[in-house]
């Protein structure tokens, strides 16, 4: 990603609509769907600043992998621990068989080797272990804001459980989220295309229209995993080794 997209995240992810409802999404799904064992370990791979790890934390005991130095500081702060630097797909260095749960949000996307990335993941799974996975969703609402995030692709349901299958991946829980606010979101992407103001900055909008979204993209915290949303802006779903 670009410089500008840490900082961003650094200065906006305990603020922004998108991350502190994502958080809360997040956590009732992994409450209500994953259901991890008690004293569960977890990794979250991509963790950027570590605006998500007080979060998991909740289940269990967290490591953390990011890249960039910038954000991995940070994450280490936040985490209380270092924080791992191992790229996908190799993950050089991270023990296999280890972890009931691995969260990578928003991350497979960056990946250009989806597949080799996931296998890497499976193989550093418990057996039982699950891999919960978000990814932006939609090739055709491509925009400046996948440009500077340095994005490879955007995911539909086939694409994604190609991949996942292609690893040797079985899928559960495989939906949209995002959805409530999915109209407005296309209106805004044809928008900027038309009138050439494709635009990448991901900057809170003004305190009053941040707190609306966040009330709205929250409404979803209780229908995620329960009730089929209609199409979204992300994808979420649980995966785990065949066999």
């Amino acid at each position: 990603m670009d410089r500008i997209v840490y900082d961003r995240m650094a200065e906006h992810d305990s603020t922004h609509w998108w991350y502190v409802a994502r958080r809360d999404i997040l956590a009732d799904f992994i409450g209500r769907e994953v259901n991890p064992p008690k004293g569960a370990r977890i990794l979250e791979i991509g963790c950027g600043t570590g605006h998500n790890l007080p979060m998991l934390g909740a289940f269990g005991e967290v490591d953390a992998i990011e890249i960039d130095p910038a954000a991995r500081e940070i994450a280490s702060k936040r985490l209380g621990k270092e924080v791992g630097s191992a790229p996908l797909p190799e993950l050089s260095g991270v023990a296999e068989g280890q972890y009931d749960m691995i969260a990578v949000l928003d991350v497979v996307e960056h990946i250009e080797d989806d597949v080799a990335a996931l296998e890497a993941m499976a193989k550093r799974l418990k057996p039982g272990g699950t891999i919960l996975i978000t990814v932006p969703a939609h090739q055709w609402m491509w925009s400046a804001h996948d440009v500077v995030n340095h994005h490879k692709r955007r995911y539909s349901k086939a694409t994604l459980i190609a991949a996942l299958e292609r690893a040797g991946l079985k899928w559960r829980k495989l939906g949209y989220f995002n959805s409530l606010l999915f109209p407005a979101a296309v209106a805004a992407r044809l928008a900027g295309k038309l009138t050439g103001k494709d635009d990448s900055d991901d900057s809170p909008p003004a305190k009053p229209l941040n707190a609306i979204f966040e009330k709205i993209f929250g409404l979803e915290r209780h229908l995620v995993g329960r009730v089929p949303l209609p199409p979204g802006l992300s994808l979420i779903v649980l995966a785990q080794p065949n066999g």
